[in-house]
């Protein structure tokens, strides 16, 4: 009975369509809260455990454990003075953060928030809606986001937002196709594209017989699909420029990148722009790998874990402990260098995901298994496969000369000076005073004859 129960609270695509209008609006309404909340709280929470890895308190001034320092500081944002530059595209400069905002929210749209319940004696799915390739609209909204900085930074009319503009393209390019992947790999395994469907399928774990021996498996695909969940990770954190990927707005070399030139609400959606999809992004990872709304073991040990309002604390948990993996990466990690950074994109991500889709495609044709059996098998031999790759010792390198062999090495001795015939032009400004004293020196020379 309780089993029944259970699959009777998966949500299924025959779930959606049926809510009334009003139930529809509040869903959508709390997407969009969930989005804001999460931007002025997830500053806040930056800044506390950036804080906390700088061994200083952070914002702890304004309201209860400094609660209250973003919204004041969004509160000073909006009333500052509106800067539009002489040389911007004013339509394009104005709409370029709204798109940006609008893809990374657009997105909370097919992530699960929990199983169905009853609201108002309505039982519906805490789900705006979800579609038979739900997946692929989340992978067109993190595409459309990139327009957005992409545009304002050509619309500004300044050579800094330009190249952050472009960078930023680039940087979408080359992960995206790494991402796109990673998911390939939970579709092929899930046989669905519907998020609802894909939480579903990691519902439970089967059992894996070696050597005679039953061992449990857990059914989160981040663990049956590791590989594809490590460069998931890494290829969204280069989606959503954050450190150490951060290059579109590299304040080192950029000033601010894209942002450059936007101030006052225009930035702010902007930063906003940015959290949410950081926010976003964590929920598709929680979707798509950690089991979405299901609570962990051994918090499963408990009947009523999955049931009722329940899931939602368990898939904020998730989100949550996500987001603090960004911030830890921005305390942790210095930002890559361009070169470095494409380079790892195209020559070591796409590679392992091709070979690791090849692998499980070539092992899922395979009848004579069982698909977890076979799964859990392939990801521990593409883990250690990816493992050895990313930590293969390279050459041996060359031992250091010593300070006495580089001294005998230069061609001048222990000082490395230039050669003696280099000969330097002289400035325009040197050719004037002589020219100006060569009269001087001509009659000076004439009366020391005649005398």
């Amino acid at each position: 009975m309780n089993a029944v129960y259970l699959a009777a609270q998966d949500p299924t695509l025959a779930d959606f369509g049926k809510d009334p209008w009003w139930l529809v609006l509040g869903k959508i309404v709390f997407a969009f809260a969930f989005g804001l909340l999460a931007t002025l709280l997830g500053v806040w929470f930056e800044r506390r455990v950036v804080g906390r890895m700088a061994v200083r308190p952070g914002p702890n001034q304004v309201g209860p454990f400094g609660l209250l320092q973003t919204l004041a500081d969004g509160l000073k944002m909006a009333f500052k003075e509106d800067i539009l530059p002489r040389a911007a595209d004013k339509v394009v400069f104005f709409f370029a953060p709204t798109i940006s905002v609008i893809s990374a929210v657009t997105a909370l749209s097919v992530i699960p928030f929990g199983p169905k319940v009853s609201i108002f004696g309505h039982w519906t799915p805490l789900q705006v809606t979800d579609v038979s390739v739900a997946v692929l609209v989340i992978l067109a909204c993190s595409s459309m986001g990139v327009y957005g900085i992409v545009l304002g930074g050509w619309a500004s009319g300044s050579t800094y937002p330009l190249l952050g503009g472009l960078r930023s393209s680039a940087q979408m390019i080359s992960y995206e196709v790494a991402m796109g992947l990673s998911i390939v790999a939970v579709f092929m395994t899930a046989g669905t594209m519907s998020t609802s469907g894909i939480v579903a399928k990691q519902a439970d774990g089967t059992q894996l017989s070696i050597g005679g021996f039953d061992l449990p498996t857990p059914g989160w695909y981040a663990i049956l699909l590791l590989p594809s969940f490590i460069i998931f990770f890494i290829a969204m954190v280069g989606e959503t420029n954050r450190a150490p990927f951060d290059l579109p707005e590299a304040e080192s070399e950029l000033v601010a990148g894209f942002m450059t030139e936007y101030s006052s609400l225009k930035f702010a959606l902007f930063m906003l722009s940015e959290y949410v999809a950081m926010v976003t992004m964590s929920a598709v990872t929680t979707t798509l790998f950690l089991g979405g709304w299901r609570a962990p073991w051994p918090i499963t040990l408990w009947s009523g874990a999955n049931e009722g309002w329940w899931p939602m604390l368990w898939f904020f948990g998730k989100v949550i402990l996500l987001v603090f993996v960004f911030v830890w990466l921005r305390g942790t990690l210095p930002r890559l260098r361009y070169d470095q950074f494409m380079r790892f994109g195209w020559k070591v991500l796409l590679p392992i995901n091709l070979v690791w889709i090849l692998v499980l495609a070539g092992l899922r044709s395979i009848e004579d298994w069982q698909t977890r059996d076979r799964l859990l098998v392939t990801a521990i031999g593409a883990g250690v496969l990816l493992l050895a790759t990313l930590f293969w010792p390279s050459r041996k390198k060359q031992p250091k000369p010593s300070p006495q062999e580089q001294v005998d090495s230069r061609p001048y001795g222990s000082f490395p000076l230039p050669p003696m015939d280099l000969q330097v032009p002289p400035s325009p400004r040197t050719k004037r005073v002589v020219a100006e004293r060569e009269p001087a020196n001509v009659v000076a020379g004439s009366e020391s004859r005649e005398v």
